[in-house]
């Protein structure tokens, strides 16, 4: 599940806001991660497209939020579960409904809180934003377990956008994913 949050606490008493969420579509190649994890999947790229100067939510922070994902700090759910509290945020039927757009013409996944970048034409079919913002990898069936699982939720929760250029300021992370 693409989960888009709100700005971080103030303190630690405050929780962090889910501002909107996108379930995977059935008809998108399946509810798992890596059903879905790849290059011109209909869900990752309708997803995809709203983190882009034309989207809804550009510049935002993002979690691929697993159901075996750890608990949100105090609560006694993760952010998987806790969607179910915010009915009103589900942009799954909205989205699904529009034409999907490709994003081919947005090579770059963009990190502004570690001022990195991805080029996703350097990929393989893997497609790299649901494994880097994943949280729960790695702990149930149709999770990834191929090479650089370090990299694995790395982006979880910064701030993300996807552009038509590389800045020329941020360092190029290379994350060809293979199985």
């Amino acid at each position: 599940m693409a989960i888009i949050l709100g700005e971080k606490p103030t303190n630690e008493n405050e929780q962090e806001i889910i501002r909107a969420f996108m379930e995977v579509f059935i008809s998108a190649g399946g509810m798992k991660l890596m059903e879905h994890s790849y290059i011109e999947n209909s869900f990752v790229n309708t997803f995809e497209y709203q983190l882009t100067k034309n989207g809804m939510f550009y510049k935002s922070r993002v979690v691929w939020g697993g159901d075996y994902a750890d608990n949100e700090t105090g609560l006694e759910h993760n952010l998987h579960h806790l969607t179910n509290d915010f009915p009103d945020k589900n942009l799954t039927t909205k989205l699904r409904n529009e034409d999907i757009k490709s994003t081919k013409d947005y090579p770059y996944i963009i990190n502004h809180s570690k001022k990195q970048f991805v080029d996703k034409q350097k990929c393989s079919s893997i497609h790299p934003l649901p494994l880097l913002t994943a949280e729960g990898n790695g702990r149930g069936g149709g999770d990834y377990r191929g090479t650089k699982t370090d990299l694995i939720g790395t982006w979880s929760r910064d701030v993300l956008s996807v552009e038509k250029e590389k800045p020329n300021d941020y360092k190029e992370l290379i994350c060809n994913f293979e199985e």
